[in-house]
């Protein structure tokens, strides 16, 4: 800038004075490029510093190894137990097929001695069923609809079987009902199902023996009066020609599967 003279008596003064100011002046204008040039350049430093993308970079190599890592051990031990899973499950099968093929199984746990009436009103006991394959079920003669059912599939086994292999077994029908299933009851209940089947019924405590030995559950339900149900195992028994327990067989089998299931128990059993 260029100093303007003052029409003024101290010239030399005021000239200074003006000069003075105006170097000042562009002292200041000339610093403020260089802080803030300087600021820029600490704020550009800062931002270098806390560039999210620069820290990614940075630490990239190390996210990605751990990640890997971390799948290559997730994988490995799903592996490991799924393997440990199919192994064990294996070893139960096996455990189960040679329980199946043992010659003892269950015989210690079902069946006993009983002494019953049947429906011709003869005394019996399990004696008079030596020698004979024999299927048992213990129901009741007011039932509304399983044991019919029941006897109705194990009608046709029985008859399935004689006619593939020409064998017959014996069907017993025993009641947990001995208060209202008499010894005439029991008569006619039997023989709508089947004239081979043997109906068995006795004093309340006989009944409970032989429940108890065969581990039939059954209990009085929905009592009005004389009119009640009685809630009971639904279960076939098979038994040996020397009253011994071979296997059970639940409601779930038709009776295809029960004919087919006790011709396999009684010829593993003969040989």
């Amino acid at each position: 800038m260029q100093a303007i003279p003052w029409s003024s008596p101290n010239k030399g003064s005021s000239y200074q004075c003006l000069a003075s100011a105006t170097t000042a002046s562009g002292l200041t204008n000339e610093k403020e490029p260089i802080e803030k040039s300087s600021s820029e350049e600490k704020q550009s430093g800062n931002s270098d510093q806390t560039n999210p993308q620069n820290r990614s970079i940075r630490g990239g190599p190390v996210s990605w190894l751990s990640l890997v890592l971390l799948i290559m051990t997730g994988g490995g031990l799903i592996f490991y137990y799924d393997r440990e899973k199919k192994r064990h499950i294996e070893g139960l099968k096996a455990a189960t097929s040679s329980v199946k093929q043992g010659p003892s199984v269950g015989t210690a746990a079902i069946g006993g001695p009983f002494k019953l009436v049947n429906h011709d009103g003869k005394s019996v006991t399990e004696r008079d069923f030596l020698g004979k394959w024999t299927l048992i079920y213990f129901g009741f003669t007011h039932c509304p609809d399983i044991c019919p059912d029941e006897l109705q599939k194990m009608a046709a086994a029985i008859d399935k079987i004689k006619k593939m292999s020409g064998l017959e077994i014996v069907p017993v029908f025993i009641s947990v009902d001995p208060e209202r299933d008499s010894v005439e009851q029991v008569h006619d209940y039997v023989k709508e199902f089947h004239p081979n089947l043997i109906g068995l019924t006795g004093t309340p405590s006989d009944v409970r023996q032989v429940a108890r030995a065969y581990r039939v559950y059954y209990m009085k339900t929905e009592e009005e009066g004389s009119d009640y149900l009685v809630d009971h195992s639904i279960v076939m028994y098979l038994m040996s020609p020397s009253m011994d327990f071979v296997k059970f067989y639940g409601k779930n089998y038709n009776v295809d599967s029960l004919a087919d299931g006790i011709l396999k128990e009684i010829r593993q059993y003969e040989t």
